[in-house]
């Protein structure tokens, strides 16, 4: 695939930008053949810079719910732009979505909107702190929460005080749970859990039912705040709460990615318990109140609410990870796909620096398909089962040109170079 333009717009943007992109949509960890920068989206495909077509098994990075440009919710985001988006003060549409939401989500009794899931886990702690009036946080080790010093991933910039009374736990490990609470004392504010554990360079871990159930009874005798991230996996496992399933309410949640189908807004929900929590604190943002966004929310939880958007891309998941099973094992590899079928991780067995992984995902893009090697992915419901299909007819072409090269293979430098960063600052 040509990549003249994609290329030509690294080296500029490396003249004006640090490292010429930053972030999680850097391509820096992937292969060396992923473009950086994309022209165009529509339904569940991506055009890069160059006019090159794939089947986005990124979705964004999960905000293309329904798939790009989703006509009913861009009419609607459109229609509220004649009106106004980002004014002195929020616009009637954001009550609107707030009452919305309040009805979708069994625990929520309010709602406060934001950009990005950082924004909202960020808020989620501040709440829970003002609250009890605790500090110690508690964290899964190795989860996500987002970009902030408190719980950015990458070390750099980041000082001790930033994560003075921040704890971690195992996920899923009921023991390990009571321990840090133990240890946590009279001061814990706060237990975060991820729905389900999405982990990078890992297999996912659907929640043990136990732990869902102890971290809620030990947030209940200590007086601390129950936080569920959702801004990964929201209204993609259910049309509410994540842990609904389970019977566990928390006291507050953190969403975003894709519940306005793209469009950039974020929010933390809460109980009761925690308004006046909420009502403390000082969170604020130019753009966070836009009106746009919001209306592309409205419509999008609409759709949400009348549609198997949810139901269709579990049937599709389930056909993507069978056929890929088949797929792998006729050329002799053993793949190891966890966690719900519709935000699939999907590894190789016996490849601990991922350079199998890499070859076979760098094989697919060559063949219109992008998936990643190491995160998470996800289905919108604009895939069809053609597109399930040529996705597994392309695996299986993968599959053989990674058999055939496979004792030339080399790891990652990037990503070498990273993790011997990380084992030196742990």
């Amino acid at each position: 695939m040509n990549r003249a333009i994609d290329q030509a717009l690294r080296e500029r943007a490396l003249k004006v930008i640090p490292n010429g992109m930053y972030g999680h949509e850097s391509v820096r960890l992937l292969p060396a053949s992923f473009p950086q920068f994309f022209s165009k989206g529509e339904g569940a495909y991506i055009w890069d810079a160059d006019g090159n077509r794939y089947l986005d098994f990124m979705c964004a990075y999960g905000p293309s719910l329904l798939g790009y440009r989703h006509p009913q919710v861009d009419a609607a985001a459109r229609a509220q732009l004649e009106k106004g988006d980002t004014l002195t003060g929020p616009g009637p549409v954001m009550v609107e979505l707030a009452e919305t939401l309040v009805g979708m989500i069994d625990h929520a009794e309010w709602v406060m909107f934001c950009k990005n899931g950082t924004d909202a886990t960020t808020m989620a702690m501040s709440t829970a702190r003002a609250q009890t009036g605790k500090r110690v946080v508690l964290v899964a080790q190795g989860a996500y929460h987002g970009a902030a010093p408190w719980c950015t991933p990458i070390p750099a910039g980041v000082v001790a005080e930033d994560r003075a009374h921040i704890r971690t736990y195992i996920y899923n490990d009921c023991a390990s749970l009571e321990q840090a609470v133990a240890a946590a004392g009279d001061d814990l504010a706060a237990i975060f859990a991820a729905p389900f554990r999405h982990d990078a360079f890992t297999d996912q871990e659907l929640p043990d039912p136990a732990y869902a159930t102890l971290a809620r009874a030990l947030c209940d005798s200590t007086g601390a705040k129950l936080i569920v991230d959702e801004v990964r996996a929201g209204f993609r496992l259910a049309r509410g709460s994540s842990w609904d399933a389970l019977g566990v309410q928390p006291d507050l949640s953190a969403w975003g990615k894709c519940f306005a189908n793209g469009h950039p807004i974020s929010m933390l929900a809460g109980a009761e318990s925690c308004r006046e929590g909420a009502g403390s604190i000082y969170a604020t943002g130019s753009f966070w109140l836009s009106a746009v966004p919001m209306a592309a929310a409205i419509e999008t939880l609409r759709i949400i609410r009348e549609t198997d958007y949810l139901e269709h891309s579990v049937r599709l998941g389930d056909a993507l990870r069978a056929g890929l099973a088949e797929a792998a094992a006729r050329h002799g590899f053993t793949l190891r796909q966890s966690g719900p079928v519709q935000m699939p991780q999907i590894l190789f067995a016996d490849d601990p620096d991922f350079r199998i992984g890499y070859a076979w995902v760098e094989e697919l893009l060559a063949r219109g398909i992008y998936m990643h090697p190491w995160h998470n992915m996800f289905l919108c419901a604009a895939m069809t089962e053609g597109d399930i299909d040529m996705a597994l007819a392309a695996a299986d072409e993968a599959f053989a040109a990674v058999r055939a090269r496979i004792d030339t293979l080399e790891p990652h430098p990037v990503l070498v170079a990273m993790a011997a960063m990380l084992e030196h600052h742990d």
